[in-house]
C-alpha cells in the first residue's frame, strides 16, 4: 500500500509534538520527495552512506534523527551537503527528521527506548525542574557492580563502553543518549548511582570520580538507534508500508 507524504508526515508531526518543541534545526520534512511514500529506509544520521543504501533499497522516504540545517552552520549548498541534497532530489526521496522530539517522546523516544534495551525501569526525568534536560532516570530491577552493568551495555550495544567507576553497587541510573555528558551535574543532584550517555568530554571524568558515581559512555551513534528504528515501525504500521533500518557504523 501506499501513503501521501502528506498524511505521513502529518501523523509523524502529531504523534511526536514537534510543533511544540524548540529544537536546534527543523523537525518535520526536510526535503521533499515523491507525493506517495511505500517504502521507508531509516537510520539514525542522514549521511551520504544511508543515502546510498537507500537508492539501492528503492525508498521513497528517508527517516532520520540526524538531518540537516542546524542553527549556526554554512547555508550554502556546496561541498558535502551539495552532493547528500543532489542525491534525495536526483531520487526524488524525502527526507524526514526529528530531533529533540525523538529524544522526549515517551514510547518510542530514544532514551525510553535505551531504558529497554537495558532493562531499567523508567521513573521520571533527570531534572523535573528544568524541561530542557531531556535526560530521564531510573531503576534496576537486582544491584549489580558497574562491571556487570558494562558488560549488559556492551551486549546491548555491540561495543565496549568507556566506564568510569564509582564505589557503590548501581541501583538507580541516570542516562540521556548522544551527546548527553554535560548533564552529568543533574545526575548527581538526583542521586543515581551510575550515570549513563554516548559521549563523554574532558570534565567528565572529574565530575564522576569527585562525586563518586560511575559513568559510562557507550556511544553517540550506538545509543541513539533505537528510536528511530521504533518510530519507523510505528510509521508502517500505521499505514501498512515497508520499513528497513539501516545501521551506517559509527564508532563515535
Amino acid at each position: 500500500m501506499a501513503v501521501a507524504l502528506s498524511t505521513l508526515v502529518e501523523e509523524a508531526d502529531r504523534y511526536l509534538g514537534s510543533s511544540r518543541i524548540a529544537d536546534y534545526c527543523p523537525n518535520g520534512l526536510q526535503v521533499e520527495g515523491r507525493p506517495q511514500v511505500m517504502r521507508i529506509v531509516s537510520g539514525v544520521t542522514a549521511s551520504q552512506a544511508l543515502l546510498d543504501a537507500a537508492v539501492e533499497a528503492k525508498a521513497d522516504l528517508v527517516l532520520v534523527h540526524h538531518g540537516y540545517f542546524w542553527k549556526g552552520e554554512n547555508p550554502c549548498i556546496t561541498g558535502m551537503k551539495q552532493r547528500r541534497l543532489k542525491t534525495l532530489l536526483k531520487h526524488d526521496i524525502s527526507l524526514l527528521a526529528y530531533h529533540l522530539p525523538l529524544d522526549l517522546h515517551p514510547e518510542v523516544g530514544n532514551n525510553v527506548q535505551l531504558a529497554r534495551q537495558l532493562e531499567i525501569t523508567v521513573e521520571g526525568p533527570l531534572d523535573p525542574e528544568n524541561p530542557k534536560v531531556v535526560g530521564l532516570v531510573g531503576s534496576l530491577s537486582e544491584p549489580m557492580t558497574a562491571r556487570d552493568f558494562a558488560r549488559r551495555v556492551q551486549e546491548a550495544m555491540g561495543r565496549e563502553p568507556l566506564l568510569i567507576e564509582g564505589s557503590e553497587m548501581i541501583r538507580r541510573v541516570g542516562w540521556c543518549t548522544g551527546g548527553g555528558q554535560g548533564y552529568i551535574d543533574q545526575a548527581v543532584q538526583a542521586g543515581v548511582d551510575l550515570y549513563l550517555s554516548g559521549e563523554a568530554s574532558e570534565q567528565t571524568f572529574h565530575s564522576a570520580r569527585e562525586n563518586d558515581i560511575s559513568f559510562i559512555a557507550a556511544g553517540h551513534h550506538a545509543t541513539e538507534r533505537y528510536g528511530v528504528q521504533a518510530l519507523g515501525d510505528y510509521l508502517a504500521r500505521r499505514f501498512a508500508l515497508e520499513h528497513l533500518f539501516i545501521d551506517c557504523p559509527n564508532p563515535i
